[in-house]
């Protein structure tokens, strides 16, 4: 029985009350556990947010693309992780409605309802409220603001790279996230601006890969989705209406083989699923093939990239020097998880440790979360089992999610030549 200061009396084995020891009595703890709740609700600053849950979305997101369903299923499971075990660094990024502030805020509600502290709170709000520390009439010290959210057991932070650029609010922020990120303390980002956009010192810390993670929900859609870059202007011109498949002193055997080629590029154009690997000897037609996939689907406002694999790792090694000012590639990020890629003369690039790294982790990314692909190469089947990494080679000849086809056509530069030299030779007899 409550002995009106809310102890009791517990019970033993007997049944019989222990009355050398007190406990709190069930109402007193409930009580206790009511009010414990409500300073963790108002110490998460949640608000609103706690309506935002993982029982009220999708796993796989809103977004109606295979890719995207990919992308955030995965971003899903490793919010659920940090919620179920806090450590490390979590970064969402993507654009607005793409699901990021939902997943943060699920993160910290999960945490919440398992009785664990959890603080939330946008970037600008937070130098807004550390501003508000130096008025002479607030209570609150801008230490006591400063030390709460940089020792907080695990810190949401929405809406990085919003905030003013001003010097100050830049070393606030550089001072928050250096210390945490020197700590290891966890911690979710949550930001809708491209890596490449954010403070260098910034982009350092998120893309440590031994402490952070990142996941782009969802590709913000530019023109560049839809249109080529400079330094691609011949490609551009090549089209399925350009190319010849009723090539002059073609074998009838190689005409039938590249209209073949040339049917099934459109199949895949139109419903691109799976991969599709063109090898053949230069100027066989591959590359117009896999750049008229890429411009139908620029036509249909789809988005597509091609890239030239010597070109790109040429890139890649650039800015992933270690004396490089870059720390973070966004062409990486994006050859990774493009919907539609092209991987011109692939196999042409030198085979160095650092090269079939990166080579893997592309491919393999894109294998995993079936993402269609075109390779061009020059290497013959046999070449690509034998002389390639037996993790990309084994990929691109997997005939349950690969379509190699090998086109006989020789260089088409070649009958050119001979056309001319035919036309040349009947002028002269015309003229004869």
């Amino acid at each position: 029985m409550c002995n009106g200061a809310g102890l009791v009396h517990p019970l033993l084995d007997s049944e019989k009350p222990d009355f050398s020891r007190v406990v709190a009595c069930r109402c007193t703890r409930k009580v206790a556990d009511s009010e414990r709740r409500a300073r963790l609700e108002q110490y998460s600053n949640l608000g609103l947010l706690r309506r935002y849950t993982f029982d009220k979305m999708d796993a796989r997101g809103r977004s109606g693309s295979a890719a995207s369903q990919e992308r955030f299923a995965r971003a899903y499971q490793a919010a659920r992780d940090i919620a179920g075990s806090p450590r490390g660094w979590l970064v969402l990024m993507g654009p607005s409605g793409s699901g990021k502030t939902h997943l943060a805020a699920a993160i910290a509600n999960e945490r919440l309802n398992q009785g664990y502290p959890v603080l939330y709170k946008s970037v600008p709000d937070l130098l807004d409220d550390l501003r508000d520390t130096f008025s002479p009439d607030r209570e609150v010290h801008y230490n006591q603001t400063f030390d709460r959210v940089r020792n907080a057991p695990l810190l949401v932070l929405d809406d990085l790279g919003t905030q003013s650029s001003t010097s100050w609010a830049r070393e606030k922020l550089d001072q928050l996230l250096n210390y945490r990120f020197n700590q290891a303390l966890p911690t979710v980002i949550v930001s809708s601006i491209a890596m490449e956009r954010l403070d260098e010192r910034i982009r350092t810390r998120l893309t440590d890969p031994e402490l952070c993670r990142v996941y782009l929900l969802e590709e913000s859609q530019t023109d560049m989705d839809y249109d080529w870059p400079s330094g691609l202007e011949l490609q551009k011109s090549m089209t399925f209406a350009r190319f010849d498949w009723r090539r002059i002193n073609l074998a009838p055997e190689q005409q039938q083989n590249l209209e073949q080629a040339y049917r099934l590029a459109i199949d895949f154009a139109k419903s691109p699923e799976g991969w599709l690997v063109f090898n053949g000897a230069t100027g066989c037609g591959k590359t117009h093939l896999a750049a008229a996939i890429v411009n139908y689907r620029y036509q249909a406002k789809k988005p597509a990239l091609f890239v030239v694999v010597p070109e790109f790792l040429d890139h890649l090694r650039s800015t992933f020097n270690p004396e490089s000012k870059v720390s973070y590639d966004q062409l990486f990020e994006r050859v990774k998880t493009r919907t539609l890629l092209v991987l011109d003369d692939f196999g042409e690039q030198t085979t160095t440790p650092w090269v079939r790294e990166k080579l893997y982790q592309v491919i393999t990314y894109r294998y995993n979360a079936k993402l269609p692909t075109v390779f061009t190469t020059r290497c013959s089947l046999e070449e690509i089992l034998e002389e390639m990494d037996s993790a990309i080679s084994s990929r691109l000849v997997d005939h349950q999610f690969s379509t190699p086809f090998n086109i006989t056509a020789p260089d088409y530069r070649g009958d050119v030549i001979s056309a001319r030299s035919a036309g040349k030779s009947g002028r002269g007899r015309r003229h004869r």
